[in-house]
């Protein structure tokens, strides 16, 4: 959407407003290292072009007045009572949430009108909550000066204490240092990161299963307990062992743990290790390789920290039997959403034929496809 259709239907729901500003925040694909962020491992994502668009323009009534063009409401504050809001199980919660964390810094919270759109899908595993909730900080900040880094926690928190959602750094992270052409590799304790060119052989595409199975909510908040309840058995014999970014195959092997805290371990301390090896393939151009790493991912996903679903299971099997098709897995947290997809440049078509007539004959639901373009971070228009 351009600029001018976004203060079209700014001005179209609110009216004319004075200082109109626009800011726009990516959601993201992580090509591998799943559920390690808050295991305080490695991550590789990469920013979308697909972003959330906010429109902000100044009021003088002394309230925040937010619409969402996707869901079609609208959600006001006095600003004054930002500091003390409590959850709403809302949409309006990823913003009143960073609202309330920027009020806690220090940073005055002015009047202001402010529309919504997104093209992140939500629920596809792409991070539209991430992109929501930056698009949001940086539309209250207006242009004032703010450290990026403290966004991204900012925004962390907000989703943690304010949405209730236990999530890791990596989408806020990648929404807002996200670069042109290239992946990050995070690492999530140092919160620094490496630059990862991906090879101009292959292309990656999500595909979106349409499904989000109930249960993705209270199971991710269960694998969260579950790694700490791997790093308590670890430490008692490994005290050097924080977290478990810092536990290794051989202490999987001498610590007795039980078999399914064992095997949540043991994804996060292989999915790391993927992490490394898939940068390297990257950097050598062995996109074969690179395939190889994904479907091994999607597999310890799959059975070891059991955050799957049939139809990601089904997606990722019919698509690494198409040509071109270097390897698939599932992203994001698992039950449902999207699938990521190395294909080699040129067999796209093929593949988006393919993939969406086999799951259509299966499931009779057409997925969404989305070509995955490394885009630029977090920014105003």
């Amino acid at each position: 959407m351009t600029v001018e259709e976004l203060r079209a239907r700014f001005t179209a729901h609110f009216g004319h407003a004075a200082n109109v500003t626009l800011f726009r925040a990516p959601g993201r694909v992580n090509l591998i290292g799943e559920h390690t962020d808050y295991n305080l491992g490695f991550v590789l994502p990469t920013a979308l072009e697909m972003a959330c668009y906010v429109v902000r323009g100044d009021a003088d009534d002394g309230k925040i007045r937010v619409y969402s063009a996707e869901k079609k409401e609208e959600c006001a504050w006095d600003v004054a009572d930002i500091a003390g809001l409590r959850r709403a199980k809302h949409w309006s919660d990823y913003f009143a949430g960073v609202a309330q964390g920027l009020a806690r810094a220090s940073i005055e919270l002015k009047p202001g009108r402010f529309y919504v759109h997104s093209e992140v899908p939500e629920g596809s595993g792409l991070s539209s909550s991430a992109a929501f909730e930056v698009a949001s900080a940086l539309a209250l900040l207006n242009g004032r000066p703010f450290d990026n880094l403290k966004m991204a926690k900012l925004a962390q928190r907000a989703e943690i204490d304010f949405v209730g959602n236990p999530c890791g750094i990596m989408d806020q992270y990648i929404s807002i240092f996200g670069e042109e052409h290239k992946a990050l590799k995070l690492d999530c304790r140092s919160l620094t990161h490496e630059l990862v060119n991906i090879p101009t052989t292959v292309e990656i595409f999500a595909v979106n299963s349409m499904v989000k199975h109930e249960l993705s909510g209270s199971a991710y908040r269960d694998r969260v307990d579950e790694c700490a309840n791997a790093v308590d058995a670890i430490s008692r014999e490994f005290p050097e062992v924080k977290s478990l970014r810092d536990a290794t195959p051989a202490h999987l092997e001498k610590v007795k743990m039980p078999a399914i805290i064992l095997r949540r371990a043991r994804h996060v301390v292989s999915e790391d290790m993927r992490v490394e090896l898939f940068m390297h393939a990257a950097a050598r151009e062995d996109v074969a390789r690179m395939g190889e790493l994904f479907v091994e991912s999607h597999q310890s996903l799959q059975h070891d920290y059991e955050v799957s679903a049939e139809e990601l299971d089904f997606l990722v099997d019919a698509a690494v039997g198409i040509d071109g098709v270097y390897g698939a897995r599932m992203t994001g947290g698992g039950f449902g959403g999207c699938t990521v997809n190395l294909v080699r440049a040129g067999a796209a078509e093929a593949f988006m034929r393919e993939i969406t007539a086999a799951y259509r004959d299966r499931y009779h639901i057409t997925p969404e496809i989305y070509h995955c373009v490394p885009s630029r971070g977090a920014g105003a228009l």
